[in-house]
């Protein structure tokens, strides 16, 4: 017989919980509300990455303007082998051939380390002034400068404390005494240099004057620039490590030296037009605060390794000088005082070389 009774579509209710199922439902509450929250969270800090990696991604489109090539400028960070010993005279008229139809004029030669309290052991560079002399025979015109640093305490217990007086000058001291072995320039590389540092600044004021009076030139490697205002005081408050300078501050040491080296390496971009969208950003965020006496290098990546802060997939040598190329033509296409730094001789590649002569010296 047919059921002719309105049939109730409405849901039945759940029967009331039991007491034991009650904790059961409010941990499957919590959870709920704990994933929501995750998920939030994962939005909030994903969706500003994408945005960024975007950017960057967009700013290594274009083309770079004619003539943003080599202004025979370059310059060069070599290893310690080249003054205690290890190298002798063929190395260096092998290492002249390949420098000669270049744009490099400047060696930064690592010299140091410098003692913690910024002395300078003599005996950490036996063969510099065999060193000068052959590459002035082999390579006139171009310069050996000191390559002199240390790590700084700013973030652990061991290293230089630059806020001591007497550590200041002996650095200084030290900058004299590598000056009078003949180096043609003092090159000073503290890390990791805070931003804002006043003593660096005071350090900085101190050298420029014993490298004037000497007719020599002082040169600094820098750290690279904030990509978004005041991202290292952001990064402050997370971790020890800030990583970037203020733009305000990177003009602040750009016009105490005669040459300022951005390490445009280590970025930790995943890809090679993000990386090479972030060296574009970074050279026009240098260029806008370099005075035009002072002469801006940035620098290139002439090694391989691949981790959290350098894949080497995307830390090409050829998306660097692209990218530098696009900072150029974007802000200063003409700037005289310019040009890049491959880091560093003994990693570097036949790519490296290829890629640097190909996309810059041309």
């Amino acid at each position: 017989m047919e059921d002719t009774e309105p049939r109730n579509t409405e849901p039945k209710a759940d029967p009331p919980a039991a007491d034991g199922d009650q904790p059961l439902q409010q941990r499957k509450k919590r959870l709920r509300r704990t994933r929501r929250i995750v998920l939030a969270a994962f939005l909030v800090l994903l969706l500003p990455l994408l945005t960024a990696e975007t950017a960057l991604r967009v700013n290594y489109m274009g083309d770079p303007a004619d003539g943003t090539h080599t202004r025979n400028r370059d310059a060069m960070w070599l290893g310690h082998a080249w003054v205690d010993g290890r190298k002798d005279d063929a190395d260096l008229t092998a290492f002249a051939a390949r420098l000669k139809t270049t744009g490099i004029r400047d060696l930064y030669v690592h010299t140091g380390p410098l003692e913690h309290d910024g002395t300078l052991p003599k005996a950490r560079y036996p063969e510099a002034r065999w060193l000068i002399d052959a590459v002035h025979r082999e390579l006139p015109g171009v310069r050996v400068q000191a390559f002199l640093g240390d790590v700084l305490v700013t973030e652990g217990p061991d290293g230089m404390h630059l806020g001591r007086a007497d550590t200041r000058a002996a650095v200084v001291d030290s900058a004299r005494q590598v000056l009078d072995a003949g180096y043609d320039g003092v090159h000073l590389d503290l890390e990791p240099l805070h931003s804002g540092d006043r003593d660096y600044l005071s350090l900085l004021d101190d050298l420029r004057a014993v490298t004037r009076a000497q007719g020599a030139r002082l040169s600094v490697a820098a750290h690279q620039i904030d990509p978004l205002p005041a991202l290292h005081t952001v990064f402050g408050v997370f971790t020890e490590n800030p990583k970037w300078w203020s733009q305000e501050f990177f003009g602040q040491v750009a016009r105490r030296v005669d040459q300022i080296a951005v390490m445009t390496y280590d970025t930790a971009q995943p890809l090679e037009g993000t990386y090479g969208g972030y060296v574009a950003q970074q050279t026009s965020l240098a260029l806008e605060v370099t005075p035009p006496t002072t002469h801006l290098l940035m620098g290139l990546p002439f090694y391989y390794e691949s981790n959290f802060d350098h894949w080497g997939h995307a830390e090409t040598v050829e998306a660097a000088v692209r990218g530098v190329r696009l900072g150029l033509s974007r802000t200063d296409a003409d700037r005289k005082l310019f040009g890049v730094a491959p880091y560093i001789d003994f990693a570097a590649t036949g790519t490296n070389w290829k890629e640097y002569r190909e996309g810059w010296v041309r």
